[in-house]
């Protein structure tokens, strides 16, 4: 992932004050997409741990989940990492039963529910959430949207070295030429 100079800077700025009260992240998916999502912002994130790691929390949902339990579950992990800031919620697929938990946690200003989730929506949503909720909402949804896009095919190089000999001798030249 490339990192534009604002990441940067807004990563530069959070270490040099030391860990603070930030938004709290909480990613509700399919299991087990919510614990690989989180390892990879890890793993992303290795040179700022404390940005994937400091009031972050998955919950992980099983196909045969009870959807009561499993609410009752989420609302104990956004209430462990909310410190007064608000927590973003994130979820997989709107209407499936990880997003209809997420949904239960909705609360205007405290709680904000985002679907579709995925790893550059993720990542943005951890840079920039030391302003406010409304804001990291709005980070994560351009991370997520701009983070999807298609990548052109480009042809494999065919400007080989003619002085290339290998053991087959000529069979080689006669390779290049085709090509």
């Amino acid at each position: 992932m490339r990192w534009d100079t604002g990441e940067l800077a807004h990563i530069a700025a959070h270490k040099a004050h030391g860990a603070s009260i930030v938004i709290g992240v909480l990613i509700v998916a399919h299991t087990p997409l919510a614990s690989a999502l989180a390892a990879s912002a890890s793993h992303v994130y290795s040179c700022a741990p404390e940005r994937a790691e400091s009031q972050v929390r998955v919950l992980d949902v099983m196909p045969d989940a009870d959807v009561t339990a499993t609410v009752a579950h989420a609302r104990e992990l956004v209430a462990e990492i909310n410190k007064g800031t608000g927590v973003l919620v994130l979820t997989d697929v709107f209407g499936a039963t990880p997003g209809n938990v997420a949904a239960r946690l909705a609360e205007s200003g405290r709680v904000a529910v985002v679907a579709g989730v995925n790893l550059p929506m993720l990542l943005r949503a951890l840079c920039y959430r030391d302003g406010n909720l409304a804001d990291t909402v709005e980070k994560a949804l351009a991370g997520g949207t701009q983070g999807v896009l298609q990548i052109a095919a480009t042809p494999p190089p065919q400007n080989q070295s003619a002085n290339q000999r290998g053991p087959q001798g000529d069979d080689l030249a006669r390779l290049r030429d085709q090509q």
